[in-house]
């Protein structure tokens, strides 16, 4: 499973960015797919996720109300909208992937097997 994120870009404070993830070939809703972010120096963070088969979302304290998760009727696509940014939502940002649900759990890393390369996202005036 090869994920391939696009649509980070530079901002300002306030506006918006839709962040994609996809792989050629594959049916997302097999998998859980999360989004993660890492500022360098500090660790890789859970910003939301969505669940295989039923689309539970799940979302970061800081994401809830301003950020949101979805997936195309395709299933081919995953979606991150990213509203209201803030200069510390800077970093850059991953798709990852498990195959089956997710839980509780869904922003531990190490439950992840599959990694794109990642797409910078930058909010500066």
């Amino acid at each position: 499973l090869q994920l391939v994120e696009s649509g980070g870009g530079l901002v300002q404070p306030g506006e918006s960015l839709r962040l994609s993830c996809g792989a050629a070939g594959y049916i997302l809703s097999y998998f859980t797919i999360g989004w993660f972010r890492q500022v360098p120096g500090t660790e890789r963070e859970g910003v939301s996720c969505i669940s295989s088969s039923d689309g539970r979302t799940h979302y970061a304290d800081f994401a809830r109300g301003r950020f949101t998760i979805s997936r195309d009727n395709a299933n081919t696509t995953v979606t991150l909208q990213l509203n209201s940014l803030r200069p510390e939502d800077t970093g850059i940002y991953y798709c990852a992937a498990f195959r089956g649900p997710s839980d509780s759990h869904w922003a531990d890393i190490g439950g992840y097997s599959w990694w794109g390369q990642g797409t910078q996202v930058t909010v500066s005036s």
